[in-house]
C-alpha cells in the first residue's frame, strides 16, 4: 500500500467518481427531516479568490455533516449574472454582455470544482437566463397587480455628455462622472419603484423571529428601516392656499420654529420664490443640482441656503416665519421640508448663525432654570424666561416660552402638542420611517427588462404572461453614452398595446439586479420548472432556508430585499412562511499580507519585497506591512488554484476553516498552511499503516483494558465535542482542534492492535469527512468499505465511554506534591482520605508526625498538614 499522501491524485479521482454516481444529488426522502444550507450566489467575475472559498467551504461543511446526521440536503449554486460590469466590459472588449458572462461562468465553475464541494448542480440558476428572469419579470408583474409597483418622478444622476443616468457608486468624492468625468447634475427622471414602505412596520417587528441572526445585523436592519414617530404639522404660506408639511420628531420644540426649509427640489420652492428673489433662488437651485446626495447630506459639509422671500404662519403662536431653501434638505425625505429649530437642533444651530436667523429657546435644562418661576403665559407671544447658550441645547428638559404648554416637561408636551394640533385641524400624530421605497429603474441594457407597455390610451399595460419572458435583444450597439441602449431599438421599442393594439411602446429600463437576488433562493428547490415560478409545495417544503453564509457588506439591502419580497409573495399566495432566512451566519475577510509605499501611496508585490525589509524596489523607500483583504488592485491576492496545485483542496479548506472563527476576519499564513497539510499527512500515516489490520479488528469486542477505555474516552470526547461546534456556532476551528487531539491520542496509544483502536480510526475518518472530504473517501475505503463515507450515519457518542473509572490522586505534605496514586473516581471525600492515609507516600511523610489539617479535594488531591 503506497505510503504517500498524493493529493492530486486523490481528489480528482473521487470527484470524478462523486459525479458519476450522483452522490451530492439532493434526496428526495420525504420522511427525513430537511436541511437547506446555501451561500450567497456570487457575481460571476471570472475569477474564484479565497474570500468564496471560505464561504462555499463553510457551507459545504454544514450540509455534509447535516448530511451524516440523516437530513435530506439541498445545497445549490446560482449566479448574481446581470449588471453594470459586463455591460462596462461590452464597452471596453466590444464583446457582448452575454458571451463575457457565460464565459465567465464557466470559468468560475470550473475554480469551483476542484473544491470538492458537494454542490447539487442540477439546481444551477443564473440570472440573466431566460427561464429565470422570465420569473422575475413575472414576479413584478405580480408586484404591479398587488399595488406594490408604481412610477413617479424621481431625482437621479445625470451625465450631460454621455447622456445617461449613472448609479450612486459611478460619481467620484468630487461629483464627477466615472467615465466622461463631466460634473454630474441631479435630473428629474420617471422611474419605477417598489412600495417596500408598505412592509416597514412588519420587517421591522419581525426582526424579533430572527433568533438565528447575528445581533449586529438585525440593527442594521432596525436602523435602516428606522421608525420613530412624531407629529406631522401644516405651515400655511402666507398669500397662498398651499400649506408647508413637515414631519418632526420634537413637537414640542415648535414654539421655536423661526425658519421652514424646502427642499430645492420642492414643487413649492418656485412658487413661494418672490419676484424679487426668484432669479437668485434659481442659480441656487441649480447650484445645488449639480451635486450628488452623498455631496449634500456629507456631515462634515457646511449646509448653504437661501431665503425665498416667502413666509409661512407658525399655527401655534401666528408668528410668521420666513422660507429658506437649503443643500441639506432632500425632497426623497419626509416632506421634503423641515421646520427650522436652531435652539435646539445643533444643525439647525449652525445655520442659523450662518445666515443670522433668530434662536429662540423653548426647552429649557431643568438645572439652568433653577427656582424660576415657569408657568404658562398669558399670551403665547410673551418671552417669559431668556436662555443664553453658545450651542444648541438637545436634551429633554422643561418647556417655556410655549404659551400654555409652558411648565410641562418636554416629553408630556410633545403628546400634548400633537393633541391640540388635531383638535385644531392643523396637524396629527405619525409614525415614520427612514426607509425609502426602493427605486428599481436602471437605463442600462443588462438587466431584467421591465415587462410593461405604455399605450398612449390605456397608459400602462402589463406584457400578458403568454407573452414573457421579454428576452433581451442581441443587436444592441454598446457605446456607453446616451440613453439606454433599448430606447434606440424602434423595433425592438415600437409594439401593439395587448389591450387595444394602438401603436405603443415597450419600458425601456431594465431591473435593478437586486431584484435578481431577492428570490432566488425561493427557485432552487425547483429550479428546472418551465410551468411556475416555482411549485409552492416544493419550495414551501424547503424553506426557510436553514442556514444562509454570505457577507456582512450585504446585512441591509440584499438581505432586507429578500425579506420584502418573501413576505409579497406569502401576501400572494405562494407561500407559507414569513422569513426567508432561519440562521445568517456573515463570515469574515480573507486578508494576507501587503505592501505600501506611504509617500506615493502605491502598493508593491510581494514578489517584489525582501519579507526581511521590505522596500519600494524602484524608490528603495520603506514600506508599509500590514494585513488587508485580498484584491488584485493590492497586489496582495491569493489564487485558489496555486494552493491547490501545492497542496489540495483538502488542505486550503482545512486552513480556511481552522486559521478563525468563521466570523472573524481571517489572516493568510504560508505556514499555517503547510501546518494543515502536515496534519493532514500525519492522518494519513495513521489510517494507511492500520488499514492492513482494520479488518480484523473493526467488529472484535471485549472487556477492556486502561490503555484502552483511556483511548476510548479520547475518541467519544472527540465525537462530543466536533459535534457540538458543528450544531453549536459552527466553530469549525476548535472541531479540527479536536481532531488533532484524537490524531495524537492514537499516535501515542499502547493499544493499536486493540478493536478499539480500530474504532478510533474508524472515527477519525468520519469525523474528518466534512472539512476534508476527499482524502476522508480514500481512507475510508483504503479500510476496505466499499460505499460513501459521506453517506455513513454521523458517530453518536457512547455516555459510558466518557466515565472516568480511575482518576491520579495527588498526594500533598504541607502543600507539596509529594507522589500520586491511581484510585476510584468513584470515591467520596472519606474514602480518598483513607486510601491516601495508607499509601506509603503518605505513611513516609507522615509517620510519627501530628497531622493537623486534612484537606481533600475530590478528584484531584489530598493535601495532610502535619506539624
Amino acid at each position: 500500500m503506497d505510503s504517500r499522501y498524493r493529493p492530486a491524485e486523490i481528489e480528482a479521482k473521487w470527484q470524478k467518481k462523486w459525479v458519476e454516481t450522483g452522490l451530492h444529488k439532493t434526496d428526495t426522502d420525504l420522511k427525513k427531516p430537511k436541511f437547506y444550507a446555501t451561500s450567497m450566489f456570487p457575481y460571476p467575475s471570472g475569477n474564484l479568490h479565497m474570500g468564496h472559498v471560505r464561504n462555499y467551504t463553510i457551507t459545504d461543511v454544514i450540509g455534509r455533516f447535516k448530511r451524516m446526521q440523516g437530513y435530506r440536503v439541498l445545497h445549490p449554486m446560482g449566479w448574481d449574472a446581470f449588471g453594470l460590469p459586463a455591460e462596462n466590459a461590452a464597452i471596453d472588449r466590444g464583446v457582448h454582455p452575454s458571451k463575457w458572462t457565460y464565459e465567465n461562468i464557466a470559468q468560475m465553475r470550473s475554480q469551483l470544482e476542484p473544491l470538492g464541494l458537494s454542490i447539487n448542480w442540477d439546481c444551477e440558476v443564473a440570472t440573466c437566463s431566460p427561464d429565470y428572469y422570465k420569473w422575475t419579470q413575472w414576479i413584478f408583474l405580480q408586484f404591479l397587480e398587488a399595488g406594490l409597483a408604481y412610477q413617479k418622478e424621481s431625482a437621479v444622476n445625470w451625465d450631460p455628455i454621455d447622456q445617461t443616468v449613472l448609479a450612486n457608486e459611478q460619481v467620484d468624492n468630487q461629483g464627477r462622472s466615472w467615465r466622461s468625468g463631466a460634473q454630474v447634475e441631479r435630473k428629474l427622471l420617471r422611474q419605477w419603484f417598489f412600495k417596500i414602505t408598505d412592509y416597514a412596520e412588519e420587517l421591522l417587528n419581525d426582526l424579533d423571529k430572527l433568533t438565528g441572526w447575528p445581533e449586529r445585523v438585525k440593527l442594521m436592519q432596525a436602523n435602516w428601516i428606522g421608525k420613530s414617530t412624531g407629529a406631522y404639522l401644516e405651515f400655511p404660506i402666507v398669500g397662498m392656499e398651499e400649506k408647508i408639511g413637515v414631519y418632526t420628531t420634537r413637537p414640542d420644540t415648535v414654539y421655536g420654529v423661526s425658519y421652514v426649509v424646502l427642499a430645492p427640489e420642492h414643487p413649492l420652492t418656485e412658487k413661494v420664490a418672490t419676484k424679487e428673489r426668484r432669479p437668485a433662488v434659481e442659480t441656487f437651485v441649480q447650484e445645488v443640482a449639480n451635486q450628488s446626495e452623498l455631496e449634500r447630506t456629507a456631515e462634515d459639509k457646511p449646509k448653504k441656503g437661501i431665503a425665498t422671500g416667502g413666509k409661512a404662519i407658525n399655527p401655534f403662536n401666528g408668528e410668521e416665519v420666513p422660507i429658506w431653501i437649503a443643500d441639506y434638505v432632500l425632497y426623497e425625505y419626509g416632506t421634503g421640508a423641515v421646520m427650522g429649530v436652531p435652539a435646539h437642533d445643533a444643525r439647525d444651530f449652525k445655520f442659523a448663525n450662518n445666515y443670522d436667523l433668530p434662536i429662540e429657546f423653548v426647552i429649557a435644562d431643568p438645572k439652568a432654570v433653577g427656582e424660576q418661576d415657569i408657568s404658562p403665559s398669558p399670551d403665547d407671544g410673551d418671552q417669559v424666561i431668556q436662555v443664553e447658550s453658545t450651542e444648541a441645547y438637545t436634551e429633554a428638559g422643561i418647556v417655556i416660552n410655549s404659551g400654555q404648554f409652558t411648565g410641562m416637561s418636554s416629553e408630556s408636551a410633545k403628546q400634548a402638542i400633537i393633541d391640540y394640533a388635531q383638535d385644531k385641524g392643523f396637524g396629527k400624530a405619525r409614525v415614520q420611517y427612514r426607509l425609502r421605497d426602493w427605486l428599481i429603474s436602471r437605463q442600462r441594457y443588462w438587466g431584467t427588462p421591465i415587462p410593461v407597455i405604455h399605450c398612449p390610451d390605456c397608459g400602462v399595460v402589463p406584457v400578458p404572461d403568454e407573452d414573457l419572458p421579454v428576452q433581451l435583444p442581441e443587436n444592441v450597439d454598446f457605446s456607453g453614452r446616451g440613453p439606454s441602449p433599448l430606447a434606440k431599438l424602434e423595433d425592438w421599442v415600437n409594439v401593439p398595446c395587448p389591450n387595444c393594439g394602438t401603436s405603443a411602446k415597450r419600458e425601456t429600463d431594465t431591473m435593478d439586479t437586486f431584484i435578481d437576488s431577492s428570490w432566488y433562493f425561493l427557485r432552487y428547490p425547483d429550479a428546472k420548472n418551465e410551468q411556475k415560478v416555482f411549485d409552492s409545495a416544493k419550495t414551501n417544503d424547503w424553506m426557510p432556508v436553514d442556514q444562509y453564509v454570505g457577507g456582512i457588506e450585504h446585512a441591509i439591502l440584499h438581505l432586507l430585499y429578500s425579506r420584502f419580497f418573501t413576505k409579497v409573495l406569502r401576501d400572494r399566495g405562494l407561500l407559507n412562511f414569513d422569513e426567508p432566512f432561519q440562521r445568517l451566519l456573515t463570515q469574515g475577510m480573507v486578508q494576507s499580507l501587503t505592501y505600501k509605499n506611504p509617500v506615493t501611496n502605491k502598493y508593491v508585490p510581494a514578489s517584489k519585497i525582501d519579507p526581511s525589509d521590505p522596500k519600494d524596489p524602484d524608490t528603495g523607500e520603506p514600506l508599509q506591512v500590514f494585513y488587508e483583504k485580498m484584491s488584485k488592485s493590492k497586489y496582495n491576492g491569493i489564487k485558489p488554484e496555486e494552493v491547490i496545485s501545492k497542496y489540495g483542496a483538502d488542505t486550503a479548506r482545512m486552513f480556511i476553516l481552522f486559521k478563525a472563527p468563521p466570523e472573524k476576519d481571517l489572516e493568510w499564513e504560508d505556514t499555517d498552511v503547510e501546518g494543515q497539510f502536515r496534519f493532514l499527512n500525519r492522518v494519513w500515516r495513521i489510517v494507511t499503516d492500520f488499514a492492513p489490520k482494520y479488518p480484523s479488528l473493526a467488529s472484535k469486542q471485549g472487556k477492556l483494558t486502561k490503555p484502552e477505555k483511556d483511548l476510548r474516552r479520547a475518541i467519544h470526547t472527540a465525537i462530543k465535542e466536533v459535534t457540538e461546534d458543528l450544531i453549536g456556532d459552527y466553530q469549525f476551528n476548535t472541531a479540527i482542534s479536536e481532531l488533532m487531539k484524537l490524531s495524537n491520542a492514537l499516535s501515542d496509544a499502547s493499544c493499536k492492535d486493540s478493536f478499539v483502536y480500530a474504532e478510533g480510526v474508524r472515527i477519525l475518518v468520519k469525523l474528518l469527512t466534512p472539512f476534508a472530504p476527499h482524502i476522508a473517501e480514500e481512507l475510508w475505503h483504503q479500510l476496505g468499505y466499499t460505499a460513501s463515507v459521506g453517506d455513513q450515519s454521523w458517530p453518536t457518542v457512547d455516555p459510558e465511554a466518557l466515565v472516568v473509572d480511575e482518576i491520579t490522586l495527588v498526594i500533598q505534605i504541607n502543600g507539596k506534591k509529594r507522589g500520586e496514586l491511581q484510585v476510584s473516581a468513584q470515591l467520596d471525600k472519606a474514602g480518598l482520605e483513607k486510601y491516601a492515609r495508607e499509601s506509603e507516600v503518605a505513611r513516609r511523610y507522615i509517620e510519627d508526625k501530628q497531622i493537623k489539617k486534612v484537606i481533600v479535594v475530590p478528584g484531584k488531591l489530598v493535601n495532610f498538614v502535619v506539624g
